[in-house]
Formats: C-alpha cells, structure tokens, sequence
C-alpha cells in the first residue's frame, strides 16, 4: 500500500496480537506513530491485547497510562477489558480487581469475564465466586459464565458446590455447547467433539490416535488428566482426555494430508493443557507444524515448541 492508513496500521497489528507476537506487535506501533498515523481508539484495544497475550506487564501498564496522556485516546470499557486480562493472566487479580472498582464507568460482561477467567486459570475460587455471582445478575443466560465457575469447583475437588452449578443451569434452560474441533480437507469441513464415532473414517483415525498416544507416552509424555473435570477414576480420566476433539483431528489431519503440511484446526473453547502439550510433542515426532486457532488467539506448535511459550 502507498499510503496505509489507520485502519490497515490496527489490522496487522490486530494480528499480531491474535498470534502472541506482542514484541512485534509494539514495534509495528512503534513504527505506525513514527510514520506520522495517528493511532486511535481500536489501535489500543489491540495493541493492549497483545501485550495482554505476551505477558507485557509493564508495557501494557506504559500503553494504558499514556494513551489520553500523549496521544489524546478516551479510555473506553474495552480498554479496562484488555487491562483486567493482562494483570489477570499474569496473576495479579487483586489489581486486575482494583482496577475494575476503579473504573469512570460501569463494568460490563466482557470486564467481569477477563477477570473470571483468570481466576479460573490461577484456581482463585473465592474472588471467581464473587465476579460470577456479577456476571450471573448482568447476563443471567450466558451458560459459560456458569460452566466456568463449575469447572473451577471441579478443579478443586469441590464436587458438591460444581453440581449446584450445573442444577442451577438446568434450572434456566441453559445448554453447553459441546467443545469442537474443525479442520478442513477435501473442500469439505470436518467437525470433531470428544469421544465422536461419527466419522466415516472413525477406525482410522482411533487407530492413528493410538499410535500417536503411544509414541508421546515411549518419550514420557503422562496425560495431565487434571484437567478432566469430572469425579470418575484416573483410568477413566485417562481415556477420556486421550478421545478430546484436538486430538481426533489431529490423528486426521495426518492420516489425510501430505508430509510436511501444516495443520490447521480451529477450536470453539479454549485448548486444554494436556491437549497442547499432546500437540508440542506430535509437531516434534511427526515433524509437522500444527495451528490450532482456539476462542483466544492462534497456537502454533512447530519442533516441540508453541507460539505462545506456554502462556495463554
């Protein structure tokens, strides 16, 4: 382009964040403000996520401070949003929470969800009560509020209090929708939920599933079946974990593509932790790079390695 303009200045910059590239993500807005384009109110918004999905603390902390003081941007609901993620993620709640009873205006849904899931991901099950119970009087039919409240009972072993959640659930005709993975091949979209048998190809790919558990195991690879949440024995846990969606279309994207073809699966929820260590590993084994685009951001796992270095 001759002369981009904003817009294109925040969409490559949009996707620097999507892909946990914050340090380029700084330097392409470093570069956009030396060109003489001004960054406005969307340009933060990511810029501040990509410091949200790289765990620049301080960076981010600089970028939110400066952004009315040098160029002149309101601070807007969406902003808070991406400030609450970033201390959330890096574990500071208290300020995450702070910040948030700080704010000019009134919290919506998407503040109090950053703030959610960072208690979820840190296993802070008293402030994660205490913001569901907001979420709840905000947006009494938005089902992941509940499942992840659940799930953080679950994690902790309170087996109780996670079924009074799920009751209360039932109780407002609330539906999960099942977590699923997509991967295209044949000009055709291919859907898999955990345990699927659906499959015309289902022997083979359980087959090729097997072997690819198999070689993950012969390395030392264990099943992180915490994050099973479900009160069943470990045996149990183990087959479950082994049969996730991530999976499944892994095992088929192998069987049907061409050595050395990347993977590209898109998920609808957030990617397990076994599920992308499962994947750091076969990228290293099978000597293919895989990209799994979850609710969050892309991951791209290549030789053992993922885009995110662990942190999402």
């Amino acid at each position: 382009m001759i002369n981009p303009d904003a817009v294109a200045w925040t969409a490559m910059l949009s996707s620097y964040a999507m892909h946990g590239r914050g340090r380029e993500a700084i330097e392409h807005f470093e570069l956009m403000v030396r060109e003489g384009v001004l960054p406005d109110h969307v340009t933060f918004t990511h810029l501040l996520s990509a410091c949200s999905h790289s765990g620049l603390v301080e960076e981010g902390k600089n970028y939110f401070k400066i952004m009315h003081e040098v160029y002149g941007v309101e601070l807007r609901v969406e902003h808070y949003s991406c400030m609450v993620d970033l201390l959330g993620r890096s574990g500071h709640l208290n300020d995450a929470y702070k910040l948030i009873k700080s704010m000019p205006m009134e919290p919506n849904c998407g503040v109090w969800g950053a703030l959610i899931g960072a208690c979820r991901v840190r296993g802070n099950i008293e402030l994660g009560k205490e913001v569901a119970e907001r979420l709840f009087s905000l947006d009494p039919s938005d089902s992941r509020n509940y499942i992840t409240l659940s799930n953080m009972y679950s994690a902790a072993g309170q087996w109780r209090d996670a079924s009074k959640v799920r009751a209360l659930m039932k109780e407002r005709v609330l539906i999960r929708n099942p977590g699923c993975s997509y991967i295209e091949h044949g000009n055709k979209i291919h859907c898999f939920v955990m345990g699927d048998q659906s499959h015309p190809d289902t022997e083979r790919i359980y087959n090729k599933l097997e072997e690819l558990v198999r070689k993950n195991r012969e390395v030392g690879f264990a099943s992180k079946t915490e994050y099973v949440l479900h009160d069943v024995d470990e045996e149990v846990k183990e087959d479950l974990i082994n049969k996730h969606s991530e999976k499944l279309a892994i095992a088929f994207g192998l069987l049907v593509t061409n050595a050395g073809m990347p993977l590209i699966i898109t998920k609808n929820i957030r990617i397990c932790g076994d599920c992308h260590g499962f994947a750091k590993l076969i990228s290293l084994i099978e000597k293919r790079t895989i990209i799994i685009r979850d609710t969050k951001r892309f991951h791209h796992f290549t030789s053992g390695l993922c885009s995110c270095g662990d942190y999402w």
